[in-house]
Order: structure tokens, then C-alpha cells, then sequence
């Protein structure tokens, strides 16, 4: 991953990020900052992996596969996690 000192925010990106806050969020006043946003998503893909390789010991390839499949994190059935972004 290369360090940037901007983040271009696409129409898309911010759509993302208002949804994202509107989770973080405490209540329907709250705005959290963009930093916290940011932290959330990235903690809870952290540990969606984590969850997956737990899981894996404990349920088939095929159920952790039908629940945990994303845009972000592809499964591959009976071999690895894998991003799709790149």
C-alpha cells in the first residue's frame, strides 16, 4: 500500500463514507469524524478475516462461504480469503 498525503473523495467514496457514518454514528445527531469512520471499517474488516478463520473450524467451506462473501471479501470454497479490490 503506498501512503498518499489526500484522499480524492468520487461521489461514490462519499456516498460510502455517509453510509459508513451513519453506522458509526451513536444516533441520528451524531457526525462523527472521517478518521472514525475510517478506523471502524478498517477494524471490522480486520476482524471479519479473523472471524472467517475461526469460523473455518467450526462450520463447513460452504457455510462459512454463502454467509461471509462480500464485494471486499471473496471466498473461494475450500481454498482462501481473497480481496477483490486489487
Amino acid at each position: 500500500m503506498t501512503k498518499r498525503t489526500s484522499l480524492k473523495l468520487t461521489d461514490d467514496r462519499q456516498r460510502k463514507l455517509d453510509r459508513a457514518s451513519a453506522i458509526v454514528a451513536k444516533d441520528e445527531y451524531d457526525d462523527p469524524p472521517m478518521s472514525v469512520v475510517i478506523d471502524a471499517a478498517l477494524t471490522h474488516l480486520i476482524e471479519s478475516e479473523e472471524n472467517v478463520k475461526e469460523a473455518r473450524k467450526k462450520y463447513d467451506p460452504k457455510t462459512i462461504q454463502d454467509i461471509s462473501n462480500t464485494s471486499v471479501l471473496g471466498l473461494k470454497y475450500r481454498t482462501s480469503i481473497e480481496s477483490q479490490w486489487r
